[in-house]
């Protein structure tokens, strides 16, 4: 299973991560996703195209700022 963590700007409140969530949610159904709200992180364990993942985040109104370290 393939894991990654990326970074999310902007996502500053509960509501801002659940739009997150809900945004990756539905382009991913099979993957688990874990949002570490005040870090600003996203974390993807599945299968899943980075690509997609860029969409999600920018199409729930948050700026994608790629791999965390």
């Amino acid at each position: 299973m393939t894991t990654q963590t990326y970074r999310v700007e902007g996502m500053t409140c509960d509501g801002c991560a659940k739009a997150v969530r809900r945004a990756l949610g539905t382009r991913l159904p099979e993957a688990e996703i874990e949002i570490d709200r005040p870090a600003g992180l996203v974390t993807i364990a599945g299968a899943h195209d980075e690509a997609v993942v860029r969409e999600a985040i920018d199409d729930a109104g948050y700026d994608f700022g790629g791999k965390a370290a």
